[in-house]
């Protein structure tokens, strides 16, 4: 069974080196018979939050904040992929978050970090469990760390060298974790919708 997988990405900065830990799980879940879609929130562009998708009356909020909204009500869970910035939050990937509530609810999100150094953006990961946790999302026990981002994949987007090896042999583990929690939320979902 393919359950539809939005792999949420952050960065809007000019030579961002996450985009190649977001593409490669893209790519990893569909290899797995996934549907998985990229959510870039560069591409998508919302504007800095004044009002949330859930503010406008029906049929009144911008078409690309609906559209969105539609994708990820129908979505079976999520994976965050976090850098760490100052040992916090991407202002862009949170942004893009806080425009939606309640089409999140219900549904298990997993937290792939990355760093360029060593500690494989483990400060936001941890920050992004509480706020996932906080609209809604049960968070998956097994994350995806990644450290030295720059060097953990190869011209063709494959992993490489050390980081990358690891990053190959985790990858199962996770997605498994978040493939049976989206399927024990899916047969929950069934017998009650959320409350709000």
């Amino acid at each position: 069974m393919a359950r539809t997988i939005l792999v949420f990405y952050g960065s809007y900065r000019r030579d961002r080196q996450g985009i190649k830990l977001a593409d490669w799980i893209v790519e990893a879940l569909r290899a797995r018979g996934d549907d998985a879609t990229l959510i870039d929130a560069r591409a998508v562009d919302l504007p800095i939050l004044d009002r949330r998708h859930s503010d406008y009356p029906p049929g009144e909020a911008p078409a690309a904040m609906a559209a969105l909204a539609a994708t990820i009500a129908a979505a079976d869970g999520f994976v965050f992929v976090v850098g760490e910035y100052n040992g916090g939050l991407q202002p862009g990937l949170k942004n893009l978050v806080d425009h939606y509530l309640p089409e999140f609810a219900w549904r298990p999100a997993a937290i792939a970090s990355y760093s360029a150094g060593p500690f494989a953006g483990v400060r936001s990961a941890t920050a992004w469990r509480t706020t996932l946790g906080a609209m809604g999302m049960v968070v998956t026990s097994t994350a995806l760390s990644l450290a030295r981002i720059g060097g953990a994949f190869d011209t063709d987007g494959r992993p490489a060298g050390e980081d990358g090896v690891r990053l190959d042999r985790a990858f199962p583990r996770f997605a498994d974790d978040l493939a049976w929690w989206i399927d024990a939320a899916a047969a929950q979902r069934a017998k009650a919708a959320p409350p709000y």
